[in-house]
């Protein structure tokens, strides 16, 4: 199971070059340290609670002709089919599936994604507030008794120094063909200049002024791409539009998507860290320059939903007396309205020991505490438990 978050193998190419390369920062320890016990502890992620749920009855999963136990699987895991975006790029273990006709879908919310590609199983990567991703596959054949089975072979491409060394997820953009047969593209998040972004996605929606990768097959050479990739504000003939919930692959989606991702690989590595007692000061910086969207790429002209995405997105989640929420979206300058993230509502971000978060809110007040920050810190102070005082 390697669904799209990180959507080609590296486990052939990574033990002849990752010693000849520099190493980036993260989790250099094993997942079967003591503190860790990745494989064997108990698990809080969602796909386990559903599972769980499942088990005793208080659940169930009704399977469909065409799309199987997908919109049953949704609701029980609480992701809306709005959040649906597509890839089209053979770089999966369901790659003979996938064709431009016939994309892999990936459905998230902020903590759980599911992935699949019409006449496959569903692959489900669910972020545990402890562990790091964990990752499920349901099968697609109608039973009795369904459940959501874990996998461990996803790690061969989950773990690696795109993940920051711990079970994680990612989001890549496949380059144009290279004439020599090698794979190009790398992974991005909300850093990655817009130009650079979608290779091997279906994008609809406005993206303002700009230009990125999108809806462009990622055979084509360089030489012969387009110079503006074509837009679209929904699905067309090219896509089987019938096998899927919407005729849609939002650009503020997978905006949100290639943030968050970046998010949990960092509040997995720094838990982690803490717990085998590491330090800890550096990756708590890079968590809390990420919640704020420090190093955040600029956004030209205004960038407009080709879905109904980004209007339930904002009804998520707390607001404060003022009616603000960290969930609005800017879309003309930057991604968000207020620079902080709504990842640090996560359950994952909570169960950070409490030195580890301490380090995160030092940063975090440093770069928040001008009048820049002002309202982003108003929010925190009505919405979260457990600021610190000099916050207030």
């Amino acid at each position: 199971m390697k669904p799209y978050l990180l959507p080609f193998c590296l486990s052939a190419i990574l033990p002849l070059t990752l010693a000849a390369l520099p190493q980036p920062r993260g989790f250099s320890g094993s997942f079967n340290h003591p503190a860790i016990r990745y494989l064997d502890a108990p698990l809080h992620d969602a796909a386990t609670a559903l599972n769980e749920r499942l088990r005793d009855g208080s659940a169930h999963l009704s399977f469909e002709n065409g799309r199987g136990y997908l919109a049953s699987l949704m609701d029980g895991l609480q992701i809306d089919v709005d959040s649906q975006v597509l890839v089209f790029s053979q770089t999966s273990a369901d790659g003979p599936r996938i064709t431009p006709q016939h994309p892999r879908a990936i459905f998230f919310n902020d903590t759980t994604a599911i992935g699949w590609v019409p006449g496959g199983d569903l692959e489900i990567a669910a972020l545990d507030p402890r562990q790091g991703v964990v990752f499920f596959v349901l099968k697609q054949a109608e039973t009795p008794t369904p459940a959501l089975e874990r996998q461990t072979s996803c790690l061969r491409c989950h773990i690696s120094w795109d993940t920051r060394g711990v079970p994680g997820v990612t989001v890549l953009s496949t380059g144009p063909a290279d004439p020599n047969g090698y794979a190009t593209g790398g992974a991005m998040d909300d850093r990655t200049p817009f130009a650079e972004r979608w290779g091997g996605w279906y994008v609809t929606g406005k993206p303002g002024a700009m230009r990125h990768r999108g809806n462009v097959p990622v055979e084509t050479p360089l030489a012969r791409r387009p110079s503006r990739p074509p837009l679209l504000y929904s699905l067309d003939a090219r896509v089987d539009r019938a096998a899927y919930p919407l005729a849609s692959s939002d650009i503020v989606a997978l905006m949100v998507l290639a943030h968050q991702t970046r998010v949990m690989n960092l509040i997995t590595d720094l838990g982690w860290e803490s717990r085998v007692g590491h330090d800890v000061r550096s990756v708590a910086r890079e968590l809390a320059d990420a919640l704020l969207f420090v190093d955040e790429a600029p956004i030209s002209g205004r960038i407009e939903s080709g879905s109904s995405f980004a209007a339930e997105f904002t009804t998520i989640g707390p607001r404060d007396r003022r009616g603000r929420s960290l969930r609005e979206f800017d879309l003309e300058h930057r991604l968000m309205k207020y620079p902080c993230s709504y990842m640090i509502y996560s359950p994952a971000f909570d169960a950070l020991p409490p030195a580890a978060k301490d380090e995160v809110y030092k940063r975090m007040w440093e770069r928040l505490r001008g009048a820049d920050g002002r309202a982003a810190v108003e929010i925190l102070l009505e919405t979260t438990r457990g600021l610190p005082d000099y916050f207030r």
